[in-house]
């Protein structure tokens, strides 16, 4: 769920390229690192952001801007991407890897992460290539430590000639202790060059063909090594990147292009083919980061993370990953069900409180009765709705998914659901965006970002709607509760309510496979990429930090855009329920208009518009249908569930009218807000109209099969 308030809007760079310098903030630092280090803590711990983090791979996918001081200086961090290397693979890895190279920071802060400190020195090696001045942040030396895993850092400074600095984010005399290492490393000039990987004997002697000619150009402050190594490497978005940053053509130079088929013509002379040539930087690298770990680390245990693999030989295998995974499910829904019924109560009094208040003053200053219904029984009653229905569940469902995610379970899911995948020619990253969709399917179009190939981002984004967001679980549940359970209000409702709920979602992920396998084979061909998903240890959440992050970062926000698209839609709601021709207002004149087309899906034609006109919110389906079958000029809220029943059944509902309205709930179109994510995402018309039709047809379709085999 990695759509926050930090991650979009005015506090993401965009592609992190364009930096503002002020005069009090004139030194841009760049917050490097692999997947899942610390480094968003890092980031928060300095700057007071709270940019969302989560002990899984992928959390940052954009750069994030934030400002601290220290002493007199301002400095401006860019939280990027995590990636394992500037050799990018994905859309996230070419952001971070762009801004290392062209958003021209004073100083890149490469964060590590102690307990695999040898993996992470890859990052810190090639980003010395570039030329940039590097510092490097150990994070989670206090996990290294209860893990028996010791590190020598003052050796390692020795051996990389960088400083090197050792934290646990969370403790803020280490912050400052990072803060003033960077300080005074920005305070002093460069000092020897840090020990650059030295490449087999071919490479190397093609590196000196080109180093010369690179060095006229000056190549923006980026290492003329650094460069030659991508011209050999022949990677041709980062040559088109350098040549835009370059402002020149610089490739046609004639000496360095006829240097350049020289070098080639060596390398493969020499038995170095372009495939084989990362292969070989890749290997030096490793093999370097292996030298310079010797006697810098040291394991006390030789099995430090024993319990670790006895906690995913239950969580990931075959036997009780799967239960165990819909048990959590089924757990987390039933507490967000149970545990939101009178917070939404308390809400809803206060919020129609308000409205009479409201009424009160228009009363006052002698408003026009057209007015007063416009703006208070409209727009303001509306958005009451949705608050009073959204934000209890919300505030509970957050919390709960963000402690998973906290503990390091969100990998584990991807883990058991990879296989699925691969049959169905997608990506296992795709379980986690799907996870997303739990809370916000805009969230996981957005998280889509974290898969490299560009055909299984697309497959994850066209079939995240299928799992159901926050918004329309009060409507599942609702009609669940009336139909398939009772409206007592015994104790076990709230549990069969989970377990039908968790069934209903069971079958949206099964449908995500089936629609995965179904494109994978027509429009979005392809063969599944590999990818190394990290498996991140098991930490202890930090509990208050989770509520608060999860509040702001996460359910205000959500609830924010909700908002404001539901007074709007208020509005238009009370026009089409005011405004009559012939003795009939427009809602019900549009009901009755749909009504044959809905009796064939096993709806009514009250149900489809009331879908229709909450598609920029899908809290207010409910709230509409009730208006419409009581012919009222705004929106009603009746007393209780049994109430609503009563209503529904005297309007001709029926066990296969609810199943209807919940299949289509589970797989009508993507709301307002999705769909405009989807098209900032793709930057296509023609897939956000697929996005939306896709669901629309199976949704109809779906509910035409069951009306025909059951009524």
């Amino acid at each position: 769920m990695g759509l926050t308030n930090r991650s979009v809007g005015t506090h993401a760079v965009d592609q992190g390229l364009c930096v503002q310098r002020t005069a009090d903030y004139d030194k841009v630092i760049a917050l490097a690192g692999n997947p899942n280090v610390g480094k968003s803590t890092v980031f928060n711990g300095l700057t007071g952001l709270h940019q969302h983090t989560g002990n899984w791979p992928g959390k940052t996918v954009s750069n994030a801007l934030g400002r601290c001081r220290y002493e007199e200086e301002g400095y401006i961090l860019v939280d990027i991407p995590g990636t394992y290397s500037l050799m990018a693979h994905s859309a996230e890895e070419e952001v971070a890897r762009n801004f290392i190279c062209f958003g021209e920071p004073d100083a890149i802060v490469v964060v590590c992460d102690a307990t695999c400190l040898e993996r992470n020195l890859n990052l810190v090696l090639q980003a010395v290539e570039t030329g940039r001045r590097v510092i490097v942040c150990v994070n989670l030396l206090d996990e290294a430590k209860r893990k028996g895993i010791e590190i020598d850092l003052s050796l390692l400074s020795e051996r990389l000639k960088l400083p090197v600095v050792g934290v646990v984010a969370r403790r803020k005399k280490d912050l400052r202790q990072l803060l003033s290492t960077l300080h005074e490393t920005l305070q002093t000039p460069p000092e020897e060059a840090s020990p650059l990987p030295v490449y087999p004997i071919a490479v190397e002697s093609a590196l000196a063909r080109l180093v010369p000619l690179l060095d006229r150009y000056r190549c923006g402050g980026l290492n003329s090594r650094f460069v030659a190594l991508k011209l050999l490497e022949q990677d041709d978005t980062l040559t088109a990147e350098i040549t835009r940053y370059l402002g020149r053509d610089w490739l046609q130079d004639d000496a360095l292009q006829a240097a350049l088929a020289d070098a080639l013509c060596d390398l493969k002379t020499a038995g170095i083919t372009p495939d084989t040539f990362k292969d070989q930087l890749v290997a030096t690298i490793v093999k370097t980061a292996e030298q310079l770990c010797r006697g810098v680390v040291t394991r006390r245990r030789s099995e430090y993370d024993t319990a670790d693999r006895r906690i995913d030989r239950l969580l990931t295998g075959r036997r009780f990953g799967y239960p165990l995974m819909l048990t959590l499910l089924a757990v987390v829904f039933w507490l967000t069900i149970s545990g939101a019924n009178i917070p939404s109560q308390w809400l809803s009094t206060a919020l129609f409180w308000v409205q009479d208040r409201l009424s009160d003053l228009f009363y006052l200053l002698g408003a026009p009765e057209w007015l007063h219904g416009a703006i208070v029984l409209g727009a303001y009653r509306v958005l009451a709705w949705v608050v009073s229905v959204m934000l209890p569940p919300m505030a509970i469902f957050f919390p709960l998914f963000t402690l998973l995610e906290d503990v390091g379970y969100l990998p584990r899911i991807a883990y058991n659901l990879d296989h699925v995948f691969l049959r169905c020619r997608a990506c296992g990253k795709q379980a986690l965006t799907m996870s997303m969709g739990f809370g916000c399917n805009a969230a996981g179009v957005v998280g889509a970002r974290i898969i490299d190939s560009p055909r299984e981002r697309l497959l994850a984004i066209l079939t995240n709607n299928f799992v159901p967001c926050n918004g329309r679980f009060p409507t599942l549940i609702a009609v669940l509760t009336m139909f398939f359970i009772g409206t007592a209000g015994n104790a076990l409702d709230s549990v069969l309510a989970a377990l039908l709920l968790t069934i209903l979602i069971v079958l949206g992920i099964l449908i995500t496979f089936g629609v995965t396998k179904l494109l994978s084979r027509t429009i979005l061909k392809g063969v599944p990429s590999s990818f190394t998903l990290e498996m991140p240890p098991y930490r202890k959440p930090q509990i208050g930090r989770v509520i608060v992050r999860s509040l702001f970062d996460r359910t205000l926000f959500v609830l924010g855009r909700a908002a404001a698209v539901a007074a709007p839609a208020g509005l238009l709601i009370w026009i089409l329920a005011n405004v009559t021709v012939g003795q009939i207002n427009l809602l019900q004149h549009c009901a009755t208009f749909l009504d044959p087309f809905a009796r064939l899906m096993g709806l009514d034609g009250v149900i489809l518009i009331a879908f229709i006109l909450g598609f920029p919110a899908n809290e207010i389906v409910v709230p509409i249908m009730i208006m419409t079958y009581m012919a009222q000029g705004s929106l009603t809220q009746l007393e209780n569930l049994g109430a609503m029943r009563e209503l529904f059944v005297s309007n001709g509902w029926t066990w296969q009218t609810a199943v209807s309205m919940l299949l289509f709930t589970l797989l009508h179109w993507p709301c307002s807000t999705t769909l405009m994510t989807v098209k900032k995402e793709t930057g296509s018309v023609k897939w956000t109209l697929l996005a939306f039709l896709l669901p629309t047809i199976i949704g109809i379709l779906g509910c035409m099969i069951f009306t025909a085999l059951f009524t």
